[in-house]
């Protein structure tokens, strides 16, 4: 069966022999104070930084999951309020987490085709945060380099961005935020079960203002042991064991990202020639990593039912559009030949 479901999703086909490589070793039966675990922590973040080009002075976390990230922002860098620009489910879902810890969520919502608008940001309490979704999974749109940046530029506020279905698939703007977050199963090409935080500086100096150590996921509690290369609790260790070794495999994001764009243009130029139409119209807000296909709620059906018959899974729709799309995953773990079969199938099926 071949996937294209955006997450989790498809593995790289190396972490078969990683995974046995992992049970030879030992090392995933170390215990997390350990020498051993300590120096494959340090390699898998040392890995990570160099691969996606982190910047020297930000910090990398790993957490059970994206989710769990929502609630470390929340009572950990939230001193006044927040502000949640979205334009879909799982920004809006961020914004309903935040809202029932902290109470003081505010939301800012824009349209599929659209981008945020920058004044939508210039009342803004000194210490609100902004929590932004770089690349929403639910409906194949991103936000540009171009927006964060300019964003960066015209505010003080601390900056945290959803990167679930972007990190390690395109290049980021890690300056333009203090605090990105997302998961394995998307763009690492990794089984689920793992979080990955990436904080800045200006974040760690508010998390130590706030002094919160309440939590046994407290990101202070969090930085005390990841300093050490150690972890505030028993850890997946098999996946930071997976993380160093498909980091260390990969080539640079700079040539991984130029490959997700050049498949993400074939991709939106593919569908439209053959019958398919898109729901994300406005080029400029495209994602690169995730497509999304629009149609009838029958035909949508119709080709789900006709790809799983192919031995090939899309990826459902969600949130509003969830019955009248479905979505195609472009992560760097998909190969080109899993890719001339998709498209084979939709070629073959638009002519029926």
């Amino acid at each position: 069966m071949i996937t294209f479901y955006p997450g989790p999703s498809k593995v790289y086909d190396e972490v078969g022999h990683y995974l046995q490589e992992a049970f030879e070793s030992g090392v995933i039966s170390a215990n997390h104070r350990s020498t051993a675990f300590m120096q494959m922590l340090e390699d898998a973040i040392s890995n990570l930084k160099t691969k996606l080009n982190v910047p020297d002075d930000y910090e990398v976390y790993f957490v059970s999951s994206a989710t769990e990230c929502w609630e470390i922002i929340a009572e950990n860098l939230i001193s006044e309020a927040s502000l949640h620009i979205y334009n879909g489910a799982f920004g809006e879902k961020w914004m309903e987490y935040t809202q029932k810890l902290t109470g003081s969520a505010r939301s800012y919502f824009f349209e599929t085709n659209e981008e945020p608008d920058l004044n939508a940001v210039t009342k803004l309490a000194a210490n609100e945060i902004i929590c932004l979704t770089h690349n929403e999974t639910s409906n194949g749109t991103a936000l540009t380099s171009e927006f964060l940046n300019t964003l960066r530029a015209q505010c003080e506020n601390i900056i945290a961005i959803d990167a679930t279905s972007s990190m390690a698939g395109v290049v980021l703007p890690w300056d333009s935020a203090d605090v990105w977050y997302g998961s394995v199963q998307k763009c690492f090409g990794l089984p689920a079960g793992m979080g990955v935080m990436i904080v800045s500086p200006k974040a760690v100096e508010r998390a130590i203002a706030g002094g919160n150590r309440s939590h046994y996921n407290s990101l202070l509690f969090i930085r005390d042991n990841f300093l050490k290369f150690q972890t505030p609790y028993t850890p997946n260790t098999l996946g930071i064991y997976l993380m160093g070794r498909v980091m260390k495999q990969v080539l640079h994001i700079e040539t991984v990202a130029e490959q997700t764009h050049k498949r993400a243009q074939d991709w939106y130029k593919f569908l439209p020639e053959n019958g398919y139409r898109l729901l994300v119209e406005n080029e400029a807000v495209r994602s690169e990593t995730v497509v999304a296909v629009k149609d009838s709620k029958e035909r949508i059906v119709a080709i789900k039912k006709a790809a799983l018959k192919a031995g090939i899974v899309l990826g459902n729709g969600y949130g509003k559009d969830k019955e009248v799309s479905f979505r195609i995953a472009n992560f760097p773990a998909i190969t080109d030949s899993e890719i001339r079969t998709l498209k084979d199938f939709l070629v073959s099926f638009s002519s029926k």
